[in-house]
Formats: structure tokens, C-alpha cells, sequence
């Protein structure tokens, strides 16, 4: 006797429909699976025979044989045990062939017919969609992670006796609940009023997020870069569906849990001692690193310097293309990797240089040394660099008026965002432009220009650099509302390039 089962299974980040097959055949009991399996799929007779028999099933003495369509792509992960074990009982016929047709199933099975979550359930549900499925069988755990898809009915199920009792028509899922839409600043969540001082490095946030652009602090310990950091989410547009769903996608198939808000931007913030590959994506079969997991959101590096240069220079390509491709024998994959980079470093080694109260014990030497493990090429993509001195006792204890709060500069941030989608059709931020919507959209008259040419001349900035300064400069102009540049936005783009400076005199 022969079933059919649909399931599914995730290369990259994108689903694809995989036909279970399962034979029935008399001879010696055996169980074969073939069509390419890895260890944990060839595994799955052992889980999927204990879980028949434990759940008041009678499993076949005969020979069974799982083929996986199509054959000649390497099938892995635990996600097939359920529709193996529901091609087996229909191949029995304790199910109906003909419901099963109409459903697409995934799920680990624990040995007492309990189902277990899977990774990648997003675009898998999504995958069942376009392939027709009318329903998505799913381990309860994995049905938050489906909800967003429409015009897909999801059966999340406990145990494998259940999901018999669907099949059979005797058992009906409950409806599950939409996923919140986020658009606003999360309640009780960090906020900029909380940041005393730093009106200089809370302008330059704020230009950041208006233009997406890629920032590094410099500042002793303890003067609010960490802080600072973790509120720039807060400053930030909500997700769009499309771009909702393609972060979530990624969050997915990494096998984390997703947020509950649809449009909330992820921030991700690794230690200094993770791995290029951690980083950047990889493994035997490719999966998405940070810089993905940080897709449409903010990349936080603390204490930059204290990153293996190896790690940081794997950085260059998603900073420039907003994607990373990883390549290995098994497979290449293209991950998205659109991200803010928000970094923070001590400006010396002892982190004292320039504190008003404590005195730097650096060398020149130590201090040129500490800088130059953040590579120039590296340097260049990175927009604003940004100081934040240390706060004077004064500033801490006396009484200061309420500072700003997230919501009131989010406003402006939106204001500068939706600017941007109105000049250039779509919406694509002001980090982002390519080589003619710069040329078109970051005209220079003949002060700003005059202005610009003495600060690349006396700075020494690199093609890519004075790209970055116009891109700023244009983000700055959009704040203000300004449809061209004028001097004072250009003044202030070179103003945020200090790590440059202290190559040459001050302008």
C-alpha cells in the first residue's frame, strides 16, 4: 500500500514542498528512508515507531520504505517524523488518503506521540500557501510563528492522536489569535528621556535613525553609549508587512522565538567574543548569522575594538549590499542583511583620553594601536563617529529640566522618513541611496560645495566618505524639512566624522 504525505522544509530562508512517500510492502520488517536524508532524518524510524505504538496504533510488520521528494536535495532536521508517521497509518488506512491530500504536515515526534516544535514553520507556511495546502498541520508551540500568514488554515496540534482525530474529522483546532500590529514606542520600554546630557550624541542618534545611518560612539566608560544604543529602537518606524514578514522569516528559521508585535524592529547585541561565522552566517548548511538575525533593525557592537579584526571585517559586504552570501560545499545561500550598525568604543586603551577628572595612562603608540584594529575600509562605512564625553558630577545630582522623550523625537524621525519615501517613490532611506539618486536628490550648491571641497581636502576622506557625508548631509536637510542643502546641514555631516580628524589640523 502507498501514501502520500505533503510536508516541507526550509533552504535559506525559503520554504519548498517536500512529498513524503511511504510503501507498504510484505517481506522482513525494515525501515529504509531514502531521498537524501541527514542523521537526524534517518533517526526518525526509531522516534516514529515508538510514537505509533505509544499512541494505541498497530505498526506494520513489513517492510516500509520512506521516500523523500525530490531525491536530490539533502532533506534535514526532525520536522518530517509526523507526516512519516501519518503516511504510515494511512498506507494502514486508519486515516483517509483523500484528507491528508488537501494538507501540508510538520513535527517532531517524542516517543509517547507528543509534537515537538520545528525551526522554519514561517516559510513553511508560507511555502504551503502557494502550493494550494487548504491547512498546515504544526506543533502547537510553532502556531504563533504561522498566524500572520492569510488564507491558510492552521491546525495546531499536541500529540499524534490528535492530529489522527483531525484527519478523521473528529477533532476541530480553535482559532488562534492575530499577531499585535506595533505601531508605536513600546510601553515602559528604554526611552531617550532617560539618558541625562549627551544632546550632542542624542542629535546624531536621531539623525541616524532618520536616515538609517551607520553610527560609532567614542567615549569613556560609564558616559551612556551602551544606553544610548539601546534606545534607538525606540526611535525607529514600525516594520511594513512585507518587511515584517521577511525579518520574521529569518527569526524563524534561526529558531528563535518571534516577538508577539508584528512590526517591532529586532536589536541584537553579540559579545565581543563571537565567531566570524557566528557573525556573519554559516555552518555545513548555511544559516543566517547576527547581521541577518539584525535585518531591518540595529546591530549593536560594544567595545569595538575587542571584536577580532577577522570578525569585523566580514562586516564589509552586508554594510555595502545589504545582503551576505555564505558558501559551502553542501549550498549557497544569500541571507538579507539590511541593518543599522550602531558600534561604541573607549578612545584609548585605559578609556580615559579627554576625561576631564581622570588622567589617560596611553602612549601615543597604545592609543594608534587600539584605533587600528578598526580597519580604514571598515571606517569609511561607517557614517556618523560620534563623541560622548563623560558627564561632570554636576550634571549628575543637580536637578536638570526633562529631557526629551522617544515618542517627541520619533515624531521627527517618521516626519524625515516619510519625506524620503515621497522624493524617491519607495521606501528606501537616505543610507541606502544608490550612485544616481545621490547624484540626483544631493545637489550641492556653490556654498556648500566650496565647504565640502575644504573639508575632503583637509580630512582626506575617500570617495565612499564623501558619499556618506551627503548622505547625512541630505538626512539633516529632511529633518528641517529642507528640500536642498545649505551649508549649516553640511557643517554639521563633517562634524560627525571625528575620527577623522585627528589625522590632520582641526579646519
Amino acid at each position: 500500500m502507498l501514501a502520500k504525505v505533503s510536508s516541507a522544509a526550509v533552504a535559506g530562508i525559503e520554504g519548498f514542498i517536500v512529498q513524503v512517500e511511504v510503501d507498504l510492502s510484505p517481506g522482513l520488517p525494515t525501515f529504509a528512508t531514502v531521498g537524501l536524508p541527514d542523521a537526524a532524518v534517518r533517526e526518525s524510524k526509531d522516534r516514529v515507531v515508538a510514537a505509533i505504538r505509544n499512541s494505541g496504533f498497530d505498526f506494520p510488520v513489513r517492510r516500509v520504505t520512506v521516500n523523500l521528494s525530490p531525491a536530490d536535495v539533502k532533506k534535514e532536521g526532525t520536522a518530517f517524523d509526523l507526516p512519516i508517521a501519518l503516511g504510515i497509518l494511512a498506507a494502514e488506512q486508519v486515516i483517509s488518503l483523500e484528507r491528508l491530500a488537501c494538507v501540508v504536515v510538520i513535527g517532531e515526534l517524542a516517543l509517547d506521540g507528543r509534537i515537538r516544535p520545528v525551526r522554519g514553520v514561517l516559510p513553511i507556511a508560507l511555502a504551503a500557501k502557494k502550493s494550494g495546502a487548504e491547512a498546515l498541520v504544526l506543533p502547537v508551540a510553532n502556531a504563533g510563528e504561522a498566524v500572520v500568514v492569510d488564507g491558510l488554515t492552521l491546525v495546531p496540534a499536541s500529540t499524534l492522536s490528535e492530529t489522527v482525530a483531525y484527519l478523521r474529522g473528529e477533532w476541530t483546532p480553535a482559532n488562534l489569535p492575530r499577531p499585535i500590529a506595533f505601531d508605536g514606542v513600546p510601553e515602559g520600554g528604554p526611552d531617550f528621556s532617560d539618558v541625562k546630557g549627551q544632546l550632542f550624541a542624542k542629535r546624531a542618534l536621531e539623525v541616524a535613525a532618520a536616515g538609517g545611518h551607520n553610527v560609532l560612539m567614542i567615549g569613556p566608560p560609564g558616559s551612556g553609549k551602551t544606553m544610548l544604543a539601546r534606545r534607538i529602537p525606540s526611535l525607529l518606524p514600525p516594520l511594513g508587512f512585507d518587511e515584517g514578514l521577511e525579518t520574521r522569516k529569518i527569526h524563524s528559521v534561526a529558531g528563535l522565538a518571534l516577538s508577539a508585535t508584528l512590526g517591532e524592529r529586532p536589536f541584537r547585541s553579540p559579545h565581543h567574543t563571537i565567531s566570524d561565522i557566528a557573525l556573519i552566517g554559516g555552518g555545513s548548511v548555511p544559516r543566517p548569522g547576527e547581521v541577518s538575525l539584525a535585518h531591518n533593525g540595529v546591530l549593536f557592537l560594544d567595545e569595538l575594538p575587542e571584536f577580532d579584526r577577522n570578525v569585523l571585517e566580514v562586516l564589509r559586504q552586508p554594510l555595502e549590499e545589504g545582503a551576505v552570501t555564505v558558501s559551502r560545499a553542501a549550498a549557497s545561500m544569500t541571507f538579507p542583511a539590511r541593518f543599522t550598525l550602531v558600534a561604541a568604543m573607549n578612545p584609548c586603551p585605559c578609556g580615559y583620553q579627554g576625561h576631564p577628572e581622570r588622567e589617560c595612562v596611553c602612549t601615543p603608540f597604545q592609543v594608534r594601536k587600539y584605533r587600528g584594529k578598526i580597519s580604514g575600509p571598515l571606517l569609511d562605512r561607517i557614517d556618523l563617529h560620534v563623541e560622548v564625553p563623560a558627564l561632570r558630577v554636576a550634571e549628575l545630582t543637580e536637578e536638570m529640566p526633562p529631557a526629551e522623550s522617544s515618542a517627541a523625537v520619533r515624531l521627527r524621525v517618521l516626519a524625515a522618513r516619510e519625506r524620503q519615501t515621497a522624493r524617491h517613490g519607495r521606501a528606501l532611506a537616505n543610507a541606502h541611496l544608490g550612485t544616481k539618486e545621490l547624484r540626483a536628490h544631493c545637489r550641492l550648491e556653490d556654498g556648500p560645495k566650496a565647504l565640502l571641497k575644504t573639508a575632503v581636502s583637509r580630512l582626506g576622506l575617500s570617495a565612499r566618505s564623501f558619499d556618506r557625508v551627503l548622505k547625512v548631509a541630505r538626512t539633516i536637510a529632511d529633518l528641517e524639512g529642507s528640500p536642498v542643502l545649505r551649508e549649516e546641514h553640511v557643517a554639521e555631516s563633517v562634524g560627525y566624522r571625528s575620527l577623522d580628524r585627528p589625522l590632520v589640523e582641526a579646519i
